[in-house]
C-alpha cells in the first residue's frame, strides 16, 4: 500500500455517497447507501466441524462475500472479525476473494476487529483498504504456530504394534505414536518460517508505511491490545463498530450479512465417527481461543 492509499480510499468513500445519496430530501433510507456488514466469527480451518460454534472457512463465506459485495446501493463493506486465527492457507483464500470482490466492485473495505484478530484474523484484517479495532481488541499474533500431541508407548501398553509402510524417506513425518526425530522437527521449522515470511510479506504489502514499528516487534508472533495496535500502525482507529461507520457514512444505514452454515451443521447431525472428529475439533478450537483468554 502507498502513501497515496489514503486519500484514494477517501476519495473511494466520497464517489460512493455521492452517487448513492437520495435525490430527494423527503425520500426514504431505505433508498439511501448500504454498509454491508459480514461475520467472519470462529476458528479458520477447511473442515467445520458439526459441534463449533462458527468457523471460517473460504467455502462458507463464499456465499456472504458475495451477497454483501452485490448490494446496488452498496457504499463500503466492514468485516467484523473475531477470530484467533488457523489454517493459513484458508486465511488467504479469503483475503484474495475480499480483494478480488473490492476491487471489481470499487467498493471500499473496512475490517473491525472485536474481541481478537490474530494470526490469521489479522490476516483477515488486512484484506481491508482500513482497519480499525476497539481499544481493549486483541490484535497481531504475526506468527505461525504449530501444535499436536505424542502419543509415544501408548500403543505397546495396550498391546497394540504401529506398522506404517512407506515408499519415499520423508513420506510420513510427525507421526504421533513414533518416537520424535530431529529431522523431522527441523524440516517443521523450515516450513513456518517459510509460511512467517510470507505472513510479513502480506502485512508489509497491505499496512505499507502505516507501520511504525520495528520488524522484530511486529513480526514476532506478539499480541497487543487495539490502543498499542493503533501506535504500531497495525490498526488505523478505535472505537466502536457503529461509531467508525457513523462517523465515515452517515446517511448509509447498516445490512448484517453472515455465512450460511451447512444443514447438517446446523441441526448437528453427522455420523458417530465424524461426531467423535468433531469433538476433538471443538477441544482444538477451544485452545485456540483459551490463548488469549476467551
Amino acid at each position: 500500500m502507498t502513501d497515496k492509499a489514503p486519500q484514494k480510499f477517501t476519495d473511494l468513500i466520497s464517489e460512493k455517497l455521492s452517487s448513492r445519496l437520495p435525490g430527494k430530501l423527503g425520500e426514504k433510507a431505505e433508498r439511501g447507501p448500504v454498509v454491508a456488514v459480514v461475520k467472519l466469527h470462529g476458528v479458520i480451518t477447511p473442515t467445520p466441524s458439526p459441534v463449533s460454534r462458527n468457523t471460517i472457512s473460504a467455502q462458507n463465506t463464499e456465499s456472504a462475500l458475495t451477497r454483501a459485495f452485490g448490494h446496488d446501493r452498496l457504499a463500503a463493506v466492514v468485516l467484523s472479525i473475531n477470530s484467533p486465527g488457523g489454517a493459513p492457507t484458508q486465511s488467504a483464500l479469503v483475503a484474495d476473494r475480499i480483494r478480488d470482490l473490492a476491487e471489481e466492485k470499487s467498493v471500499p473495505v473496512l475490517a473491525y476487529c472485536e474481541d481478537v484478530a490474530a494470526s490469521g484474523g489479522y490476516w483477515l484484517a488486512c484484506a481491508a483498504d482500513e482497519i480499525h479495532a476497539h481499544p481493549t481488541s486483541m490484535v497481531g499474533s504475526v506468527g505461525v504456530v504449530s501444535a499436536g500431541f505424542g502419543f509415544t508407548g501408548l500403543l505397546e501398553r495396550f498391546g497394540v504394534e504401529r506398522r506404517v509402510y512407506t515408499a519415499g524417506d520423508h513420506k510420513v513425518r510427525l507421526d504421533p505414536f513414533s518416537p520424535e526425530k530431529e529431522d523431522d522437527v527441523r524440516w517443521l521449522h523450515g516450513l513456518q518460517s517459510e509460511l512467517h515470511e510470507q505472513f510479513r510479506d502480506w502485512v508489509r504489502k497491505r499496512r505499507g508505511t502505516k507501520l511504525t514499528g520495528s520488524d522484530e516487534e511486529l513480526f514476532s508472533g506478539e499480541v497487543w491490545s487495539g490502543a498499542r495496535a493503533k501506535e504500531l500502525g497495525l490498526v488505523d482507529g478505535t472505537g466502536s463498530l457503529r461509531q467508525i461507520v457513523r462517523e465515515k457514512f452517515p446517511d448509509a444505514h447498516l445490512i448484517a450479512v453472515e455465512p450460511r452454515k451447512a444443514l447438517l451443521a446446523r441441526l448437528g447431525i453427522g455420523s458417530s465417527a465424524a461426531r467423535i472428529g468433531g469433538l476433538v475439533d471443538a477441544l482444538e478450537h477451544r485452545a485456540m481461543w483459551s490463548r488469549f483468554g476467551l
